[in-house]
């Protein structure tokens, strides 16, 4: 379990001092996909990097299991934004560079999940030579090379056409059941949220807090196409507009 009690995130200090988030608290189950949405500007990849032990929390406190996290964790995954691939190392050498840094590169390496994600024919091509639905791809397989316990995703699949975006919402759904890992998902998009987040927090205004959580029926590949679905999008449309 990963649990967020009353965290906060202040950049700087004095009078100049940011509050990005302030006081959230929330647990997320083994297992559990949760959705983190609010306006532009919140606080959510804040919240996010905070989990990653990437930015140290001002105030309160985030565990996984029983141990605070203090910094960087070997069981949790990253993935940014632009997928974060390195330009001059190909498809191979980029989903190999977290197994590379830990000391596990060769004895252990991506293969198979390069293989899975139907990746292994282009494992020389360089990111340059390769469509962004498969840079996101390279860097999901990057991602999974670790066998991570806890999955981070920060706008994983902005600015991807709709077709490509949920063909890759549906390997992202396919993976998180198969593999058993937790999922925090941040998003702008509120079908994503609800397509991927059994549970939606939906955050306010910067600095960040938790306005409300949407419960969901999310799990499965044909839940796009349900009345449910509809009724969740809704909800949230309404929950967000409420906290602006």
């Amino acid at each position: 379990m990963i649990e967020l009690d009353r965290v906060a995130v202040v950049y700087g200090r004095g009078p100049r001092a940011t509050r990005a988030v302030d006081g959230v608290s929330l647990e997320i189950d083994r297992g559990e996909s949760l959705a983190l949405i609010g306006p532009s500007g919140c606080g959510k990849t804040s919240l996010l990097f905070a989990i990653a032990g990437l930015h140290a929390a001002s105030g309160g406190e985030i565990r996984i299991g029983d141990e605070p996290i203090r910094g960087p964790r070997r069981e949790i995954a990253l993935i940014l934004q632009d997928a974060g691939l390195l330009p001059w190392k190909t498809v191979w050498q980029n989903a190999n560079l977290s197994l590379k840094l830990r000391g596990e590169y060769p004895a252990s390496d991506a293969g198979e999940v390069l293989e899975e994600l139907g990746l292994l024919d282009v494992k020389d091509r360089f990111p340059s030579e390769l469509s962004e639905g498969m840079k996101r791809r390279v860097g999901v397989a990057r991602a999974l090379s670790t066998a991570p316990d806890v999955m981070l995703m920060d706008e994983p699949l902005a600015s991807l056409d709709t077709l490509t975006k949920e063909r890759i919402q549906d390997l992202f759904l396919r993976l998180w059941k198969s593999r058993g890992f937790s999922l925090i998902l941040v998003t702008h998009d509120i079908e994503e949220a609800a397509f991927l987040g059994q549970r939606i927090a939906v955050l306010t205004e910067r600095p960040a807090s938790v306005r409300t959580i949407v419960e969901n029926d999310a799990g499965d590949l044909d839940y796009r196409e349900s009345d449910a679905f509809r009724a969740t999008v809704r909800r949230l449309r309404e929950a967000l507009e409420e906290s602006r």
